[in-house]
């Protein structure tokens, strides 16, 4: 079956991306860019950077702007899988969600209508088990955004290591947040992966932090041989 992959550049897409190439073909990448930062269905931070990664994976890329407003960006993303099923033939829709019901049945509902699999690799995923395979099958992360307390700025641009997932566990048990980020308490950006052909390299970047909120603005990156 041919797929189309719902890519944020983050953790979760990609990682989603990665379980349908073992059991499905993935036709191409599908990305929604929300003027909104605030986008109830869209993560934001750094999506210039999606083009990087589907050339590094040799994917297509269907990219869509929205408005970002709620329920009618919703209209604006049938209308992106609509341009992918014509462009590339998906038959299905490949998400990264892992609990967001919001998210989740909306996407399915556009799906059903346009007579598509939607497919749910992560879906309520153990979190620990999750993040160990997330970092022990050759995926680079960095956290791109945070959004709650305890984080501080220097979380921004830090890697998703083994040390930093430990970090997290420990926010769990003292702040409540989600293992994941599921909850919208961090962002992050995948700089590499396996069924990448090339990785990529960040040149310049700027931090903008405060209150506990912050992102990492990337400026310039480019591709780099692995």
């Amino acid at each position: 079956m041919r797929l189309g992959v719902l890519c944020s550049g983050g953790k979760d897409s990609l990682y989603a991306c990665y379980r349908a190439m073992q059991e499905e073909e993935v036709a191409c990448l599908i990305t929604m860019k929300p003027k909104n930062p605030e986008s109830y269905m869209f993560h934001t931070p750094n999506l210039h950077l999606v083009p990087l990664q589907a050339e590094a994976a040799r994917l297509p890329l269907v990219s869509v702007h929205t408005e970002g407003k709620e329920e009618e960006e919703l209209v604006d993303l049938a209308g992106a899988i609509s341009i992918a099923a014509e462009r590339h033939g998906i038959e299905g829709v490949v998400t990264g969600a892992l609990m967001s019901v919001y998210q989740s049945s909306r996407i399915q509902r556009i799906c059903r209508d346009l007579d598509l699999w939607c497919f749910n690799p992560l879906w309520y995923t153990d979190p620990d088990a999750y993040m160990e395979r997330l970092l022990t099958s050759g995926f680079r992360v960095i956290v791109s955004g945070v959004f709650s307390a305890p984080f501080d700025a220097s979380w921004l641009g830090r890697e998703l290591d083994h040390r930093a997932v430990k970090d997290l566990n420990a926010y769990v048990r003292e702040y409540r947040i989600t293992l994941t980020g599921e909850g919208g308490e961090y962002e992050t950006l995948v700089l590499d992966a396996p069924f990448f052909q090339k990785r990529i390299v960040i040149e310049k970047s700027e931090i903008h932090y405060r209150n506990y909120r912050g992102v990492l603005d990337v400026k310039q990156a480019h591709l780099e041989e692995r």
